[in-house]
């Protein structure tokens, strides 16, 4: 069975990517597993010195949680499955060494928070990216958390609560990319800028991402806790699972037309 998370070793740079491309990447339950077990291992391995990570094929970096997955969950699946996406974005975050994003395409919901984990995000301008949670009946409790880190509180509130995607032109100009070039310079940027962040005091990085974590870990910690009470009454309610359903019955008429 193919792994939903390749990792290829190019000097000092570990690169990840994230490996589900008839799926636009989507978060499985494999593929955070994987993740999880690819950052542990880089942060481990002293010949890593920085992380770059990506998706496979042309369409998206990541476009969010896997919804042939999440439609079967009921209100008792909920910490399970939110504990284990919690620790996927910690292992991004408990990083000693640097992690870059290369947003080589659509970064939605668990996509964009992916990005959002690591230190610095490379994007092109006519990409797509935010936080489409609430048109699938989730609440946008970790992601709106995690802009509160990158964007004033009115992106905030148009990103969650609208859902709409915004373009990597926009999303630069306002702060959740730090470098804009075109699509098919995206994974080299990346890597030069890996490369840069590679070469740097090795005990300094560490340090200093070490404080940086701990500044917003408790509030992180929270948004956790939260994600996981507003997500249980949210399956309660039958919202996600109805939202859900529609998407892909109007996704197999598009099909069928």
């Amino acid at each position: 069975m193919e792994r939903c998370v390749i990792t290829e070793r190019r000097g000092p740079i570990e690169l990840v990517t994230l490996n589900r491309p008839e799926a636009m990447n989507a978060v499985s339950t494999r593929l955070r597993t994987e993740l999880i077990a690819a950052m542990e291992a880089a942060n481990k391995d002293p010949a890593v010195r920085a992380v770059v990570i990506t998706g496979a094929g042309d369409r998206a970096f990541c476009a969010g949680q896997d919804l042939a997955e999440a439609v079967e969950y009921e209100s008792g699946d909920i910490d399970a499955w939110l504990g284990q996406q919690h620790a996927m974005y910690q292992s991004i975050r408990d990083l000693d060494k640097p992690a870059v994003a290369a947003w080589n395409g659509v970064a939605a919901g668990a996509g964009f928070q992916i990005g959002l984990c690591a230190d610095l995000r490379v994007g092109y301008p006519e990409m797509k990216l935010g936080q489409p949670e609430i048109n699938a009946g989730l609440a946008s409790i970790v992601g709106s958390y995690l802009m509160t880190l990158h964007v004033a509180l009115s992106h905030n509130l148009q990103m969650s609560l609208t859902g709409e995607l915004i373009s990597g032109q926009r999303g630069y100009e306002m702060g959740l990319v730090n470098y804009l070039v075109p699509r098919e310079q995206v994974l080299d940027k990346a890597i030069d800028l890996a490369n840069a962040l590679a070469a740097k005091p090795q005990t300094a990085m560490r340090l200093t991402k070490q404080r940086i974590r701990a500044l917003t870990q408790s509030d992180f910690d929270a948004a956790g806790r939260q994600g996981k009470a507003s997500q249980r009454e949210a399956y309660a309610s039958g919202e996600p699972q109805k939202m859900m359903r529609s998407f892909f019955e109007a996704r197999s008429k598009k099909v069928k037309s």
